[in-house]
């Protein structure tokens, strides 16, 4: 097994968590994980299903594993199933056990939870600008009832990414 920490990145939408994975990876000098929705979504000429939200987790999953390979110590994941069982449950009121069962299993180190202290930013993709506190919570609560070591990274630009490189660091120096 290679020593390298995973760190998830997850939160609701327009919190920041794409450029932040990216920011991250850049300033370690690693990989990480793409969110797999975006992509997948992107490619689909009709509107998505629950089923779509199930095949979104499974190629998060796959591309994890693939991308943990690469990584330099450090892998960051761009969300993580948290944001699915969210969204599936948000959108449908419920979520595949196949999502629940794979949360209790792919475990992370750390796990980065984006404040909802950026501006939103419209995009297609997007569907609940007027939940965000309530969006923010389920995240909270979610990761708080599962027992998961988490910190929530407030702030903007270069603010932003060096508060989360402090909980890093706290967690690398844990695990020297």
């Amino acid at each position: 097994m290679r020593n390298v920490l995973k760190i998830a990145i997850t939160g609701p939408e327009s919190t920041g968590k794409s450029r932040l994975s990216v920011e991250l990876a850049a300033y370690y000098k690693t990989v990480y994980v793409p969110e797999f929705a975006r992509e997948y979504i992107d490619q689909l000429d009709r509107p998505y299903t629950q089923e779509d939200i199930l095949k979104i987790a499974k190629g998060q999953i796959s591309d994890e594993e693939s991308k943990f390979q690469q990584a330099n110590h450090i892998l960051f994941c761009d969300t993580e199933l948290i944001v699915t069982k969210i969204w599936s449950e948000v959108k449908y009121g419920n979520c595949d056990p196949w999502i629940l069962q794979k949360i209790e299993q792919n475990k992370y180190d750390l796990i980065l939870l984006c404040d909802i202290d950026l501006p939103w930013e419209a995009d297609p993709q997007r569907e609940h600008p007027h939940m965000r506190k309530e969006l923010f919570s389920l995240y909270y609560n979610e990761l708080v009832h599962r027992g998961l070591v988490f910190k929530v990274v407030r702030g903007s630009g270069q603010e932003r990414l060096m508060n989360a490189v402090g909980f890093i660091e706290t967690i690398r120096i844990g695990n020297l």
